[in-house]
């Protein structure tokens, strides 16, 4: 591993472990397939997200510009019948924070955020997405695996992100990543009763077509 610009690089992995939110530019750099920001969740946070009734997870699937994350988080929670606490204010604080980071760090006016509840077997396959760039950050349960695979088959070795730990990954759209080995998934919990939380970001160039 070599380090640079406050960012631990695995060069085996095409991986970049960022010590801080600036730092997830470095996805721009050469050879670096993803960042993760390395983070440690607040244990109140935490406890508090993890004993949530999964029906109170907020749900959200819309593309808009990254200063209305907040408000559109607000209005998932509101649906869903989020408690109104501390610890609820923080996961939309985050999630705006992190609307924005992405924003600026993807040059991009407009963003498709997605906040998934899931329970099964979703994306179960390894693969690369089909966009320039995705930030997946998981906030209730195991995190995304990823691992370097010469044919997009399940890697040799699999690592887990860790809970609350943003991953920016480029995608097949990212300028010259045909030759990335750096495949990820969404963990198999099907069958085990429990549940993730997880915010998607992605870029969006035409907001009229996505609509």
């Amino acid at each position: 591993m070599t380090a640079h610009m406050n960012v631990l690089r695995d060069t085996d992995f095409g991986i970049g472990f960022a010590e801080d939110a600036a730092a997830l530019c470095a996805i721009r750099e050469p050879g670096i397939n993803a960042v993760i920001w390395l983070r440690q969740p607040l244990p109140s946070f935490q406890d508090w997200i993890d004993a949530l009734d999964p029906a109170q997870l907020p749900a959200a699937r819309i593309v808009l510009r990254p200063e209305k994350a907040r408000q559109a988080v607000t209005q998932a929670c509101n649906s869903a019948g989020t408690p109104d606490c501390q610890e609820r204010a923080r996961l939309i604080d985050d999630v705006a924070a992190l609307a924005e980071i992405f924003g600026n760090a993807m040059d991009a006016h407009y963003l498709r955020l997605r906040l998934d509840v899931v329970s099964n077997n979703a994306c179960r396959k390894f693969h690369i997405d089909a966009v320039t760039a995705r930030l997946v950050c998981t906030y209730r349960g195991p995190g995304t695996q990823y691992g370097v695979s010469e044919d997009r088959q399940e890697p040799a070795e699999i690592c887990s992100v860790p809970a609350c730990s943003p991953i920016l990954l480029r995608g097949t759209r990212w300028p010259g990543n045909d030759a990335s080995r750096l495949v990820h998934r969404s963990p198999p919990i099907e069958g085990t009763g429990g549940t993730r939380l997880l915010l998607v970001l992605d870029p969006v160039s035409d907001p009229q077509g996505e609509a």
